[in-house]
């Protein structure tokens, strides 16, 4: 599996450092590095890539707001100096964010992210899926379904609970987590619970037994929640 990737930046020698750092990782293509924003535009006009390493403080446009031209299938590692920028970069949906000046041992973590997140969105059909990614404060981080135990919705956030008793809260609604889980091996029970079926021991009236945990099932969901249960 080969990674395409170009990369923009106004300053040549932080090209440099990410050209020689892209020649050390086996997967990664870098095909072209910009200075000009314009440049870049027009070659991804033409040219699909996978990856694109995008400096913030561009002098004509700002690296935030060219994100938000481009293909949404184009994965985005933002590099920049400046701190202040990187709760900005992370709404945005970018894989990482570099602070120059950074180290291989930084940009290799922040591309071995990028090549698992590039693996999930581009596995076979017939693959089934093992993992959800999901945006805590500022990073993607890889949760295996296996794991966990129930989810819980919360506004506009949702926790996940696992099975050895850790928690992970993250700022997505419950329907658009619901959305990206196997449909097959999780259920929506009430309007704040997914469950995954493998960790349900029984249905009694309008709850589920997880073993030391119980969740209640919505008088919208009970219908389906039995006629699945009854099937099996």
């Amino acid at each position: 599996m080969t990674i395409t990737a170009i990369a923009l930046d106004d300053e040549p020698l932080a090209l440099d450092v990410i050209k020689t750092f892209c020649d050390k990782v086996d997967f990664i293509d870098l095909k072209k590095t910009f200075t000009e924003t314009g440049d870049a535009l027009s070659y991804l006009e033409t040219n699909k890539v996978d990856l694109l390493f995008l400096d913030i403080n561009m002098p004509s446009i700002s690296g935030i707001e060219l994100f938000k031209k481009l293909d949404k299938s184009i994965l985005v590692i933002f590099t920049t100096a400046y701190t202040e920028y990187a709760v900005e970069g992370f709404n945005l949906d970018a894989i990482d964010y570099l602070l120059k000046p950074f180290e291989f041992a930084r940009f290799k973590k922040a591309v071995e992210k990028v090549k698992e997140y590039y693996h999930y969105l581009h596995k076979k059909e017939s693959e089934a899926q093992q993992y959800l990614f999901v945006r805590v404060d500022y990073s993607l981080v890889k949760v295996a379904l296996v794991d966990i135990l129930y989810i819980e919705g919360l506004d506009n956030y949702f926790k996940i609970h696992f099975d050895n008793g850790k928690t992970l809260l993250v700022r997505m609604s419950l329907k658009s987590v619901t959305e990206k889980l196997p449909a097959d091996e999780f259920i929506r029970v009430h309007r704040s619970f997914i469950v995954p079926l493998s960790k349900v021991k029984y249905l009694r009236n309008k709850t589920l037994n997880l073993g030391q945990t119980e969740i209640p099932i919505g008088t919208n969901y009970l219908e389906n929640v039995r006629h699945l249960f009854t099937e099996k």
